[in-house]
């Protein structure tokens, strides 16, 4: 009489984030540093120790102190305090100019891969006229034609400024995938069935690019970063006295930066580490959401 075999256990399978933790590591730290500085931009009122506006003539060019932690501006503002209230501005027309130049883009892709031919052709020439600017160069010249436009505390403008150059980049990765899905056997069924072509477009192509479009969504978040750092260093982004990271480094920071470095160190550091966390998180949700990359 052979012995019965023990009943087979299916393996638990890790929480989605648990996994995305274990087997991205240098993702979740990213992720945990972009946590952070969202929360506190969202409670820099409470967090802050002064107002970030608040002129003290007395306390001039202040290093690091009990006080001041991070040391104050030729103005006395307490730099910590601008910093925690800069990433606000930061975050804000980082993720708003990365929604807006990736949804353009992703939807520019998918109707150019889905239509095809001389449409195909036309859009791809028009965003290879684009990609032949630099990044910094078109969001300059879009900066500076659009002007200002200011609501809600958010220069929208400045967002055109900066989704401008990525709409390019998203369109070609996006199209790619799209060229490949419109190849499948259900579109085919979709056209037949006489289905509408923005039907088929927003209801059976765009949710199969979903994965490329996240992945370019979150890497460009620190790109957009970036580029309002560098618009308002150069005096076409945000205008004082907001706080904002770029703006720190120019102006007074610029002329003290041997008699108070800590005007442009900490502002630097936030930039750094804002587009570093951002990029690794990125890095890792392309290799998460790609079948290929997984073992």
């Amino acid at each position: 009489m052979s012995a019965i075999s023990a009943p087979y256990k299916v393996p638990k399978r890790r929480h989605p984030a648990i996994a995305f933790v274990v087997h991205q590591p240098l993702g979740a730290f990213g992720l945990a540093v972009i946590a952070i500085m969202l929360a506190a931009a969202l409670a820099a009122n409470w967090i802050s120790p002064y107002d970030p506006l608040a002129v003290d003539y007395g306390a001039m060019l202040g290093p690091p102190s009990q006080a001041h932690w991070l040391g104050t501006d030729s103005y006395g503002r307490d730099v910590l305090s601008r910093v925690i209230h800069g990433a606000r501005t930061a975050l804000a027309v980082g993720f708003l100019s990365s929604l807006t130049g990736s949804t353009a883009g992703a939807l520019i892709g998918v109707a150019s891969a889905y239509f095809g031919g001389k449409t195909d052709l036309l859009v791809q020439r028009l965003m290879d006229v684009v990609l032949s600017f630099p990044i910094i160069v078109l969001a300059l010249a879009m900066a500076a034609i659009l002007g200002k436009s200011i609501h809600w505390g958010i220069d929208f403008n400045l967002v055109i400024a900066i989704a401008t150059p990525m709409v390019p980049n998203v369109a070609r990765v996006v199209r790619s995938s799209g060229l490949a899905i419109r190849e499948l056997p259900y579109i085919d069924a979709a056209r037949t069935a006489g289905f509408s072509h923005a039907r088929i477009i927003l209801r059976h192509i765009v949710p199969n690019v979903t994965a490329p479009f996240l992945i370019m969504l979150t890497a460009f978040v620190g790109q957009a970063i970036l580029l309002e750092a560098s618009l308002s260093f150069l005096g076409l982004g945000v205008t004082e006295p907001t706080p904002s990271w770029g703006l720190m480094l120019t102006g007074a920071a610029a002329d003290f930066y041997q008699q108070a470095p800590w005007m442009i160190v900490f502002p630097g550091i936030a930039i750094s580490l804002a587009v570093f966390a951002f990029n690794l998180f990125g890095d890792s949700l392309r290799d998460w959401l790609d079948p290929k990359l997984k073992v």
